[in-house]
């Protein structure tokens, strides 16, 4: 795995990585409400980048609003980086932060590489919601509190 031996680092993204961002975000280019939606997450502060050996190579976005519950709300991973564990290594980030609190995060059912992931990272189903994609269900899942 590429991660294994790059340097990796996580910081909050700043305006300044809002294009970055744009490039990364595979929505962007069918969804043109995608990039306002990234320059808000960065300017209330829920994103935050990784850094491949100095340069952003995805990002996540965790807030507070589903239940009061810290909410991983997205994680994009570069397109050309994809499988090379980047993903794992950036929810591993977020339980160390958030080590004495449940997470939460969701995926459609047709995201198979993502649901995989959530499996390597421990996480649990939780539920789904029908009717936001059609045909397509968001399946919620959870990662219990460490040490619990």
């Amino acid at each position: 795995m590429l991660c294994d031996v790059a340097q990796i680092q996580f910081r909050k993204a700043t305006l300044q990585d809002v294009a970055e961002l744009l490039q990364i975000d595979s929505v962007v280019a069918h969804d043109l409400a995608r990039a306002q939606q990234i320059e808000q997450w960065v300017k209330q502060q829920y994103c935050e980048v990784l850094l491949l050996n100095a340069k952003i190579s995805a990002y996540a976005v965790l807030h507070h609003h589903f239940f009061d519950q810290a909410f991983i709300e997205m994680l994009m991973v570069k397109q050309s980086l994809r499988g090379q564990g980047l993903g794992l290594k950036f929810i591993e980030h977020f339980k160390v932060i958030y080590h004495d609190v449940k997470l939460f995060t969701s995926s459609n059912a047709s995201n198979l590489a993502m649901q995989s992931l959530l499996s390597s990272a421990g996480f649990q189903a939780s539920g789904q919601i029908e009717n936001l994609d059609l045909d397509d269900p968001e399946l919620i899942f959870y990662h219990p509190v460490l040490g619990a």
